[in-house]
């Protein structure tokens, strides 16, 4: 089923085409006119500036001349590598650019027919989940000389990469808006996939070339899988965006990776290098220039070595300028940062392996305000100044100390400078405990509220939005990916800057159906990041999940999207009640006045010495509740580790626990245990005894289980 496309600010391409057939004219954009306000919001523009349609630039203008590739883009006089490069990598693959760039054939000028052109293009870019079409008028911004002053291709007469800088530029508000960025923005906004940052540790690459060959095929099979990827090298503390190193690479800059290669090595270079299979990637700088000065550069001894056909023979070609290949020891010791930007293309994220997407909105919003009273909102007396710091946190994870939080802040954003991509600084944000409060932070906050902030603020990080999952039969690798709505169209107000942003994964009770009251079991935990998007990979064990957008600091507002990807059919939901929502019969009865957890660890005993294991599963049962665990294959020690929450209206009644054996015809009790909890109780643990069915006195069969309840409903 075709994805829907949303017109930006409500333009439709073909109307206002048909409108401009119609009258007779060339289409002029209200909406981003060709005045210094859609240039720049800081600085003014350079003198001699004028704005002029391609027909005005060259006599015969194109949107392509001999189809699209990377030698099409060279970035101009913007700081926007981080989009260049993005787009370099898109434009190796048909299948995307053909989404961004949509009719191409169609929006092509046609010679024949010239009462055909309008002066109007559109492009497409993908926007938290939605495909969003965006119009563009042909007048291009050029400097005293007539040339572009922005993005062009090395063909005077091809506008296409001039054309979609303009859209994209409409897009976030103006041209000056494209300084600084990091390719993950770009490649997630060019694609709709999921981008992956990779940090390096170079001295570790270096030194274990068993690390490396791991790092190589994990590259490898993402290249083979049709993902696109960028890398950069991060200026250390003290270092210029935009310098060079002795190699000629430059710090702070955005490459894309175009082919990554193991290659046998011809017997004459074996005499020279000593090795058979050498490893290599082939890079390309988004200006159009081959900076790298090293071993297998342009001109180098192991190109002077090689014939033209041996280069071919072995695939390592260079196909368009600016590119250029580099022995991948080379590029682990040198590169600090690469970005993977996963395909997503009808649930499947790379071919070869099935991947099935679920996604959600969600908010942090402050609480609704009350019919006839003033709204509760969020008061946060600051007692403790917030700490930005400027040093450098190594990157590889969100840095903690204990179960401290930091947001990486900055750290993704590359800018500066008159073209190029610049890491700021790492700030630190962080908090010290005193006296058991976070930071000196006193929150008094309504509990309707969405907006909690991190784990950090323990009593308000449970207001978050909550959506929980579940992981069947198996383990289960996952990947869930959070983006928040794009900010930067409001830096021509004074704003634009991204919230630090994260979540929380929280493994619950196997039957909870309402929002979590209380942590008990973190099983996994993104970094914070002020990134548009934050993403974690990891396996999960089968049992219950609830995942936690929050942002670093509590009452801050905005939208966001949730993306999860399994390999089974999940279903992502949000949890909005603080209780359990009771049935049409349940309306009739008590309500609760009691909630216990059950933790059913594990079963001891279940055979006897030097026979075969029964298979084996558990059975939970309070009032009418009936919670049931997987089958344990020939297993006498089951490890169940089964966590269960029950709202009882008789708190008298006792809780059973049954354990059976799994049989052909039929299934038997192995033994029965019965649990007789108070009415508030605190984590306590219990070894018991199964009594009946097969138990026996000469082999006693124990379960191992904690409990714990609360007269308070909303405690556990």
């Amino acid at each position: 089923m075709p994805e829907q496309i949303h017109n930006f600010q409500g333009q439709s391409f073909h109307k206002l085409k048909r409108a401009c057939l119609r009258r007779g004219g060339l289409f002029k954009d209200p909406l981003f006119p060709a005045t210094a306000q859609s240039l720049f919001y800081k600085r003014e523009p350079p003198p001699g500036l004028t704005w002029k349609r391609p027909r005005e630039i060259c006599k015969d203008p194109r949107l392509f001349v001999d189809g699209i590739s990377t030698r099409d883009l060279h970035q101009g006089s913007l700081g926007n590598c981080w989009m260049v490069a993005a787009i370099s990598c898109l434009a190796s693959q048909p299948s995307l650019w053909k989404k961004v760039i949509p009719e191409h054939v169609e929006q092509e000028w046609n010679p024949k027919h010239p009462d055909l052109y309008a002066g109007i293009f559109h492009f497409r870019f993908w926007r938290l989940g939605r495909w969003m079409d965006v119009v563009v008028d042909d007048r291009l911004p050029v400097n005293g000389d007539g040339v572009l002053l922005f993005c062009r291709s090395a063909t005077p007469r091809e506008f296409w990469s001039a054309l979609l800088e303009k859209a994209y530029a409409k897009l976030n508000g103006c041209y000056e808006a494209l300084e600084g960025g990091n390719t993950t923005e770009a490649l997630i906004d060019f694609t709709g996939g999921v981008s992956e940052p990779l940090s390096l540790d170079r001295e570790a690459l270096s030194l274990h070339s068993d690390q490396r060959r791991v790092f190589f095929q994990t590259l490898t099979k993402a290249h083979e899988r049709k993902a696109l990827i960028t890398c950069s090298i991060r200026p250390a503390e003290g270092e210029t965006v935009e310098s060079v190193l002795d190699c000629g690479l430059v710090r702070g800059h955005a490459y894309g990776i175009t082919a990554v290669r193991k290659v046998r090595l011809a017997e004459k270079l074996l005499q020279a290098g000593g090795m058979t299979r050498l490893f290599m990637v082939r890079m390309r700088n988004p200006w159009g220039t081959t900076d790298w000065t090293g071993a297998w550069s342009q001109g180098s001894q192991q190109w002077q070595q090689m014939s033209r056909a041996e280069r071919e023979k072995m695939g390592l070609n260079v196909r368009d300028i600016g590119e250029f290949w580099m022995d991948f020891k080379d590029f682990c010791r040198y590169f600090t940062d690469v970005v993977v930007c996963r395909l997503v293309e009808r649930n499947l994220l790379w071919p070869s392996s099935h991947w099935k997407e679920v996604r959600h909105y969600g908010e942090w919003a402050p609480a609704p305000a009350s019919l006839g009273s003033p709204p509760p909102t969020t008061v946060l007396h600051n007692n403790h100044t917030l700490s930005l710091g400027r040093n450098n946190v190594k990157p590889g994870g969100t840095k903690q100390r204990g179960n401290r939080k930091e947001a990486r802040l900055g750290e993704s954003q590359q800018r500066g400078g008159r073209r190029c991509e610049q890491n700021k600084a790492v700030k630190k944000a962080t908090k010290e405990d005193e006296g058991g409060e976070v930071g000196g932070w006193e929150a008094q906050m309504d509990k309707r509220s969405r907006c909690g902030g991190c784990i950090n603020h323990r009593d308000t990080f449970l207001h978050n939005p909550q959506f929980v999952f579940d992981v069947r039969d198996k383990e289960e690798e996952v990947l869930i990916c959070l983006q928040q709505e794009d900010r930067r169209i409001r830096r021509k107000d004074g704003g634009g800057e991204n919230l630090p942003i994260g979540f929380e994964v929280l493994k619950v009770e196997v039957n909870r159906c309402s929002r979590v009251q209380c942590v008990v079991e973190q099983a996994a935990s993104s970094v914070y990041m002020d990134s548009r998007s934050v993403t974690l990979r990891g396996t999960l064990s089968p049992g219950r999940y609830v995942v936690l957008p929050t942002t670093f600091l509590p009452g801050a507002t905005g939208n966001f999207l949730l993306r999860l990807f399994s390999h089974s059919h999940v279903r992502l939901r949000e949890l909005r009640e603080d209780l359990p929502c009771p049935s049409v019969f349940q309306c009739y009865l008590p309500q609760p006045t009691v909630v216990t957890t059950v933790h059913l660890r594990r079963a001891s005993g279940l055979s006897p010495p030097k026979q075969t294991a029964p298979d084996v599963y558990a059975v939970v049962r309070c009032e009418n509740d009936t919670i049931r665990t997987r089958v344990f294959k020939a297993d006498a020690n089951p490890e169940f580790n089964l966590r269960t929450i029950f709202y009882r209206r008789y708190p008298n009644a006792h809780i059973s626990i049954e354990l059976w054996s799994r049989g052909r015809l039929w299934d038997s009790v192995l033994g029965r245990a019965r649990l007789q909890t108070s009415e508030s109780e605190r984590s306590r643990s219990y070894v018991i005894d199964l009594r009946g069915g097969q138990s026996s006195s000469d082999y006693p069969r124990s379960i191992y289980v904690e409990t714990s309840s609360s007269v308070c409903l909303t405690d556990l």
